[in-house]
């Protein structure tokens, strides 16, 4: 008997010795997990004033969160030691209810705290809030699983009549302010740019303002951060900030259509495959107007009733919600910048694309069609062979 408990003895005593050191590392395991060095969606590495704002209101209240801390925990374990039970002392200690000075002063003091916190918070976000409707206005529409951006060019405040419609990337002038309205196509998504602003959420039937500001040119990357559906994570967008007077030759040619390819080459058999194939969700202006509308304009195809606009295809840094480069990344950084747009291509991505899209990026969920049930959810696989491919993509890259 004496045998047995000495070896339960030992082996509890080995257990807990396994146990201490794995509790220590796996907190640190994930507090090491969270960091990154250059990570490109730092919310803690504002690049705006409107992002340094809330950064600024961030840096102070978690100082407050940081002082009542150590004030709580240190003062519990103070009291602990302060007033533990001995031994010989049987008494208890000097109770402190009923004593108003005290009552008053631990009510009184988390209160005014609030009520700075408070203050600042409704300052901040009456700042953040605050937007001029002469600024440039860009209309946010979330799609399952792409966004798409609609630029007020006239300034009338109507979206419908823009040329200018874009997908992915939010092409906009750095060191201005720019108004969005964010709205939803389909189900509820988020729009949140990290290092621009703080979150809004695209609901349908209705329209959430934002205003972004990048200090310098660059590009900043951000993702949806409300489920959506089977592809919520692979749904992602970037805002690709310009000089001035890049951006106003940007906006320029996103107003042109696009050019046919000259007859004979493989970008033209490559432009007629897309007139047949393509027309029934997409437009090019220029390419396939007619047979667009003919077709549907996407409303007879698609559950959603939209596709991304491609005529200025080539003028973007990615494609199918942002997941894919369509431009190799030179630096390594991870990001394809505005000058490395339209630099080398990435070609095997984009074939892969259209080999078979669902294959690359999930669509729908696996269902038994019901009658009438026609259309689709996301890019369909055409099986397309390796020609009609090659022709696909020297073609889109026509359009820039």
């Amino acid at each position: 008997m004496t045998s047995r408990r000495a070896r339960a003895g030992r082996a509890g005593s080995t257990t807990r010795r396994r146990v201490t050191p794995l509790a220590v590392v796996m907190p640190l395991v994930l507090l090491l997990g969270a960091c990154a060095k250059d990570a490109p969606q730092d919310t803690l590495d504002p690049a705006g004033p409107i992002a340094r704002s809330i950064d600024n209101l961030w840096n102070g209240v978690f100082l407050i969160a940081v002082v009542v801390f150590v004030l709580v925990e240190f003062g519990t374990l103070a009291l602990v030691a302060r007033f533990r039970r001995r031994r010989d002392d049987d008494d208890l200690p000097t109770q402190t209810h009923g004593n108003p000075k005290l009552e008053i002063a631990w009510t009184l003091l988390p209160a005014v705290v609030l009520a700075v916190v408070g203050f600042f918070t409704l300052r901040t976000l009456f700042d953040i809030n605050e937007r001029d409707d002469d600024d440039l206005t860009v209309q946010v529409v979330g799609q399952q699983w792409w966004w798409e951006f609609a630029y007020d060019t006239d300034g009338d405040g109507d979206f419908t009549d823009e040329p200018v419609l874009t997908a992915n990337d939010l092409v906009v002038p750095a060191g201005v302010d720019v108004n969005l309205d964010i709205m939803s196509n389909d189900v509820i998504h988020s729009f949140w740019i990290p290092r621009l602003n703080g979150k809004k959420d695209a609901v349908p039937g209705r329209t959430h303002p934002l205003r972004i500001n990048a200090d310098e040119p660059g590009t900043y990357v951000g993702q949806c951060t409300e489920f959506c559906g089977l592809s919520h994570g692979y749904m992602r967008q970037r805002v690709v900030a310009l000089p001035a007077d890049e951006f106003d030759a940007w906006l320029e040619a996103q107003q042109e259509d696009a050019e046919a390819p000259p007859e004979g080459t493989p970008a033209a058999a490559g432009a007629e495959l897309f007139t047949t194939q393509c027309s029934g969700c997409h437009l090019a202006r220029g390419i396939n107007d007619d047979e667009f509308e003919a077709q549907g304009n996407g409303e007879e195809l698609l559950v959603s009733g939209n596709a991304p606009d491609l005529t200025h295809f080539a003028s973007r840094g990615t494609f199918a919600g942002a997941i894919f480069d369509l431009w190799v990344d030179q630096d390594g950084d991870g990001i394809v910048e505005a000058d490395e747009i339209g630099g080398e291509l990435n070609r095997s991505a984009l074939e892969a694309w259209l080999r078979n899209p669902p294959a690359e990026k999930p669509m729908s969920a696996p269902h038994v069609p019901e009658p009438g049930d026609d259309k689709v959810r996301g890019m369909p696989n055409f099986n397309l062979q390796e020609e009609p491919i090659d022709q696909l993509v020297d073609f889109l890259v026509t359009l820039d």
